[in-house]
């Protein structure tokens, strides 16, 4: 079967006459190639289309398998299989995106189906978190945008499927021919557009144009055949003898993307994947093919993207992708007048053929680009053009989509899986004015404080796991040369003009990012022998949600702009809840920063001690005096934490295991704290102040006595660490 497709061989390097024959299934011949066999059943559960197969020629049993569902590997000659998960090489061909939060974002795999995943997820985003909704190769898949509980998808050959995503129930919606029509002829990936200004309008590709007004559950055809309708380009008959493939991959002369106008509804443009570049400015009664005025491009190259400006009902922009004829020239045009005059805007900075051009949503002159060789900006409206390399590989990107409200661009790339570039805000603010100038700070998107969640798993390291957004509000701001000499901070104030923080700044020639966490830094916890098992124990108290003044110092040069926190849109919590909130957990914040101190001020005055009297003389009465001051210092310590050799697992709590624990409790959770929890801190507070005024005893008097004989011997004193010292540590 298909022999253009499969065509590998592996031989058992230790057995010549063991031969496996990767297909639809793998195949094995141990008679040297005169009979084969299928081996592998659909109880191993291992995605079919096989096309690498490695055999370990130190352990024959051992295989590892190449397939469309990714890579196995065998430790018993096929018997059993393991996938593996920890390679993030997933081919989306689409991707696209809902208004949840977080978000959820959309495609279609290379034989793998359609999913959905959530932009974030606890603990970063899981390979649980993906749900399959679509079967097939999957391509198109977009929710209703009246009812986020209907998702439509599209897997190959035009087969059109409407999912609730709450129950899973299925509907096929796909046109049929109707009596007397020409048999419909659908791309391996049909497109589906969803009208941007009729709500419930719904557009499909054949060669004809489809519209649907009620989910797909009838069909009107507003076009004539938009294709070049060329029969040597359609179902093959013969092959030359090998056998025939028609599995709808091959089928031809169909369209393959769609754009309505946002200005426009009755402006909408066609592409086909024989080069047809069609434009209806009257809803579908009329068409013009424009694809004669786009200049240097050869005749019948696949109209990869069309996209129609939300700025202007006659600005539009088109990709064309010739590589199916060896042509791997980037064809990139925009029209400003329906298509009768074409603008090229592939010049110098771009590579690789075309499969996608966006247009931003706020920043008409901010435009991105998908090629084979990766993904490239534009801030010029596409004069000027710069490869994206943020952490992004050189691989080809076929889809992308700008997220209305978070400004995201999910991109969905054809080998490495879908990437987010996190806030769009700071591109659409650069101007050619603006990259002139020594320094300038960029305006971010505010910064949500979302509800604090953590999850246990130890899911070791075969699983690739998507990282998160950082939780923290971004700094952006534009250098034209590297910093490479002075100070270089950036400080942050509250309303009141308090400094919240002030911490280094990024360094970097161009775009710079810097997050703040928006917390104070971690309590710094006594040291002890148990662990405290509160997730929220290990960072600090998160600052209030509203504005932040933001000041940049360079040298001698100040800016300044603002940072916005807002609650997580998902939050419960009133306003006076959060507060209550703050209020206790600052509290305990307080009160662990003050056990700290007063332990960490023991010990070092223990030590000192401890290191006076062992350098003078054995049995000297000083010498015994400060070892008893020492013994007196380390006994009050042992009373604060825990100090039993089994740690945690001793379940030895003293004053730092309650507090902390106490604090993480309050701290891990945004709402108002319970009312044991605001007792429990009024017992541990009675605790801390009554072991202060221990210390306060034995750092007093007991010091002083100390300090008088060590100066009676000439000896210098012991000086107590003062907390403004300690907190300088």
């Amino acid at each position: 079967g298909r022999p253009f497709y499969f065509a590998t061989l592996t031989v058992d390097p230790t057995d010549f006459n063991r031969v496996y024959k990767p297909g639809f299934s793998l195949g094995i011949s141990t008679d040297g190639g005169r009979s084969f066999s299928s081996f592998l059943t659909a109880g191993t559960s291992v995605h079919s289309d096989h096309h690498a197969l490695w055999v370990n020629p130190r352990n024959p049993h051992e295989l590892v398998l190449g397939t469309d569902g990714g890579v196995y590997i065998s430790p018993d000659r096929g018997g059993h299989w393991r996938h593996v998960r920890s390679l993030p090489v997933s081919q989306f061909y689409e991707v696209s995106y809902d208004m949840a939060f977080p978000y959820n974002v959309y495609g279609g795999l290379q034989d793998n189906g359609t999913w959905m995943g959530p932009s974030r997820g606890t603990g970063g985003v899981q390979h649980r978190d993906w749900r399959n909704i679509g079967f097939g190769d999957g391509f198109h898949a977009f929710t209703d945008p009246r009812d986020p509980d209907i998702a439509y998808v599209e897997f190959q050959g035009g087969n059109l499927q409407r999912v609730r995503l709450s129950t899973g129930e299925t509907k096929e919606i796909k046109p049929y021919a109707r009596a007397g029509e020409p048999p419909l002829r659908f791309n391996w990936n049909t497109p589906i557009h969803l009208s941007p200004t009729q709500p419930g309008v719904m557009y499909y590709g054949g060669q004809f144009l489809f519209r649907s007004r009620d989910r797909g559950d009838s069909w009107e055809r507003i076009s004539p055949d938009l294709t070049t309708n060329d029969p040597a380009k359609q179902r093959q008959r013969e092959s030359g003898g090998l056998t025939v493939d028609n599995t709808s991959a091959e089928n031809h002369t169909t369209i393959y993307t769609i754009s309505e106008s946002p200005r426009d509804p009755q402006v909408i443009w066609v592409g086909t994947d024989d080069g047809n570049l069609q434009v209806t400015r009257d809803g579908g009664r009329t068409w013009t093919n424009v694809a004669a005025n786009v200049t240097g491009v050869p005749r019948g190259t696949w109209v990869s993207h069309v996209e129609a400006s939300r700025f202007a009902a006659g600005t539009a922009f088109v990709t064309f992708d010739g590589h199916a004829t060896g042509d791997m020239k980037t064809y990139v045009y925009r029209t400003v007048d329906f298509g009768v005059t074409w603008a090229g805007l592939s010049g110098d900075g771009v590579e690789g053929y075309a499969h996608v051009v966006k247009q931003d949503l706020v920043n008409p002159d901010l435009l991105f680009l998908g090629t084979e060789l990766g993904l490239f900006l534009s801030l010029d409206g596409g004069r000027q053009w710069a490869r994206f390399t943020g952490k992004f590989p050189r691989v080809a990107v076929r889809d992308l989509a700008i997220h209305p409200r978070e400004h995201d661009l999910i991109i969905a790339t054809h080998g490495r899986g879908i990437y987010i570039l996190d806030d769009l805000t700071p591109l659409r603010a650069l101007t050619a004015e603006l990259l002139e100038r020594e320094i300038a700070v960029l305006p971010s998107r505010p910064a949500i404080m979302t509800i604090p969640a953590a999850l246990q798993t130890f899911a070791g390291d075969d699983e690739f796991v998507g990282r998160n957004p950082d939780e923290a509000a971004s700094i952006v701001y534009y250098l034209k040369r590297r910093h490479m000499f002075g100070d270089f901070r950036l400080e942050i104030f509250d309303a009141s003009g308090r400094l919240m923080t002030s911490q280094p700044a990024g360094r970097r020639r161009g775009v710079n990012r810097v997050p703040w966490a928006m917390r104070l830094k971690a309590p710094r916890v006594p040291p002890a022998t148990s662990l405290v098992a509160q997730p929220g124990s290990l960072v600090g108290p998160r600052v209030s949600e509203g504005s932040y003044r933001v000041r940049l110092v360079k040298g001698a040069d100040t800016l300044e702009t603002s940072v916005t926190l807002a609650p997580d849109p998902r939050s419960t919590h009133s306003a006076e809840d959060r507060a209550a909130q703050d209020r206790a957990v600052r509290r305990l914040y307080d009160l662990v920063q003050q056990l700290a101190y007063v332990v960490d001020a023991t010990i070092d005055l223990r030590n000192r001690a401890r290191s006076r009297s062992d350098s003078l003389p054995r049995g000297d009465a000083l010498a015994r005096r400060l070892s008893r001051y020492a013994d007196q210092l380390e006994t009050f310590r042992t009373g604060l934490v825990s100090t039993s050799e089994a740690g945690r697992m001793a379940g030895e709590e003293k004053l730092r295991e309650k507090l902390v624990s106490l604090y993480g409790a309050v701290n891990g959770y945004e709402g108002r704290p319970t009312e044991s929890h605001l007792e429990a801190a009024d017992v541990l507070a009675a605790e801390l102040e009554a072991a202060v005024a221990r210390f306060s005893a034995l750092t007093g008097a007991e010091l002083s006595a100390v300090n008088a004989e060590l100066e009676r011997r000439k000896l210098p004193a012991f000086r107590l660490l003062t907390r403004e010292e300690w907190e300088r540590r």
